[in-house]
């Protein structure tokens, strides 16, 4: 059956409607890739919460103990973890501090009376049984030498004389001390330009295994203190490499970012301050 040039128009127009229709209207749920969009991620690195961690492999203590906002050694200790503290993947940690139970000593019934008797027959049992030890009289030679006490050595009360920026650019987000806010600052660059270290220390971590932060390096400066740089786009240290001040550790990048930029933190005795405090002004 032949149709005319208005059964055509007609036809076309109903297939028009039709697919239209099909695209417009919901099949089914939305993809999964949906809900890690920009949007709905994290704006800053997540930090690891709860009671308890089962060790991943890539993981170190160090990037446990950052990623929970707690010292290496404070972890270290809540699990018995002895040097030259290897974990292994399976291996579940405890993130929180067992302290024991405090004893309650509840006061005896005693008068203020019978207690002020007791008191001062104790004092006459012990003038009358303790004999005193009479003063020296010899005198003490001019030849005795008397030796300072030795301190042990420690790096745990150094401080870091200088600090200096991690990267060329612009500071485009600060640092927050509330729950949810930026641990450190953002700095904003061209990608691959360099990356080095903020003071010299040794490398403790090396990886892309802590989420939000992608390729991250954390540095090892003394028993205080520590710093790390995120979402470069190439490392070029490893672990437990000795780093000096200024050096190229890294190529700016944006793993794990919104942008090309540099996350960078400082941690005292495992918790976040102000980069700005100690980074010089400019």
């Amino acid at each position: 059956m032949k149709l005319g040039w208005c059964g055509i128009r007609i036809f076309l127009a109903t297939v028009i409607i039709l697919t239209v229709a099909s695209c417009t209207t919901p099949t089914g749920p939305a993809p999964v890739s949906s809900i890690s969009t920009s949007k709905n991620a994290a704006k800053y690195p997540i930090k690891l919460s709860g009671k308890k961690y089962k060790v991943k492999k890539g993981d170190t203590l160090y990037s446990i103990a950052f990623a929970a906002g707690m010292s290496a050694k404070e972890l270290s200790r809540i699990n018995n973890i002895k040097p030259p503290y290897i974990i292994y993947p399976g291996k579940t940690l405890s993130l929180v501090n067992k302290k024991p139970p405090i004893k309650i000593v509840k006061k005896t019934g005693v008068s203020k009376k019978w207690q002020k008797k007791l008191d001062r027959q104790n004092k006459d049992t012990y003038s009358k049984n303790v004999i005193k030890p009479k003063r020296s009289t010899n005198k003490q030679t001019k030849n005795v030498k008397v030796f300072p006490s030795v301190k042990k050595k420690s790096n745990y009360a150094k401080k870091i004389s200088k600090w200096i920026w991690p990267a060329k650019g612009r500071v485009v987000s600060a640092y927050s001390a509330t729950k949810q806010g930026n641990k450190g600052i953002d700095i904003a660059g061209l990608k691959g330009s360099n990356v080095v270290a903020s003071a010299a220390g040794k490398v403790v971590y090396a990886g892309d295994a802590l989420r939000g932060y992608g390729n991250l390096i954390i540095i090892k400066h003394n028993d205080n203190y520590l710093s790390a740089y995120a979402h470069n786009d190439s490392i070029f240290v490893k672990e437990k490499q000795r780093i000096k001040q200024g050096q190229i550790i890294a190529k700016m990048g944006n793993t794990e970012s919104e942008r090309v930029q540099l996350h960078f933190e400082i941690r005292f005795r495992g918790k976040s301050v102000n980069p700005k405090n100690y980074l010089p002004k400019r």
